[in-house]
This record gives structure tokens, C-alpha cells and sequence, in this order.
């Protein structure tokens, strides 16, 4: 997926959600056409589809990040410390399950609990740096800049 990162960007405009949330159909057949991405029309229609809806979502919370901050979790529903064994425990997390039935509930697909928690982490609603890596301390001082801006 990583390879086809690039070609992805291309193809989606550079993932600017106004132009995507305008394609149809046309580009749908186009883009199955394109050995650069992975080929699954459900996958690239729900990518179109889920423009459409981060759109709404706009409309409605004024961004989508205001939005999503919403589901980030409180910090006595994270553990208090983590390891790599406790990591690989959360592969979803309650907080992801709440993002992904709302997701799915205002119209979102391919979202679901796993995919969710990946985008929190992306995005900075967790930190899941073990205790003992060296930028564990940097990226949270990055989240909390998101948190509370200066």
C-alpha cells in the first residue's frame, strides 16, 4: 500500500476533498484501469462517497477536524503505561468503535473499528509510542499542541 502511495495522491488530486467528492462514475471506470492503485471498485467509489460525506460533516461541525477530536479518548480509558504486549491489544479500542459506528451511521464505509483506530493514531487523538521509544515524548508534546493550541 506504502508503494502506492504516490500514485494514489495523483490520481485522487492530491486528496483535496472538494475535486473528489466530485468524481463519478467515469473516473470509477478510469481508475480500475490503473495498475498504480489497488483496483476494487467498492473501495475507490467508498473513496469518492466518503468525500461526499467529510463534506457534510464540514457543513455540520464546521471542520472535520472538529469533528473527530470529539472521539479522542480520555486518558483513563488509555493504559497507564505502553509496552509492546499491551499494544498489541488494540487493535481497535472502544473510542474507535464509537468513531466508526458514527462514521457508518452518517453515511462513511470501509471505516470500521481497526481502520479508525489507524487514523487516530495518524492523527495525533493517540499516541501509541511505546514508553521506551525516543520520540515518544515529541509527539506528544505535538499532540497536545493539537489538543491546546499556544
Amino acid at each position: 500500500m506504502l508503494k502506492k502511495r504516490a500514485r494514489f495522491r495523483e490520481v485522487f488530486f492530491g486528496f483535496d476533498i472538494d475535486r473528489v467528492a466530485k468524481m463519478g462514475e467515469a473516473d470509477i471506470e478510469r481508475l480500475l484501469g490503473d495498475a498504480g492503485i489497488i483496483r476494487h471498485r467498492g473501495k475507490i467509489a467508498s473513496t469518492i462517497n466518503n468525500a461526499q460525506r467529510v463534506k457534510d460533516v464540514q457543513r455540520e461541525f464546521g471542520s472535520f477536524a472538529s469533528y473527530i477530536w470529539r472521539f479522542e479518548p480520555h486518558a483513563s480509558a488509555r493504559p497507564d503505561r505502553l509496552t509492546g504486549e499491551v499494544l498489541k491489544t488494540m487493535a481497535e479500542t472502544e473510542a474507535s468503535r464509537a468513531l466508526s459506528k458514527d462514521l457508518r451511521k452518517r453515511g462513511f464505509s470501509f471505516v470500521g473499528p481497526t481502520t479508525c483506530y489507524a487514523f487516530m493514531q495518524a492523527m495525533g487523538l493517540v499516541n501509541d509510542h511505546l514508553e521506551t521509544c525516543f520520540c515518544r515524548a515529541g509527539v506528544e508534546a505535538e499532540r497536545q499542541a493539537l489538543i491546546r493550541p499556544v
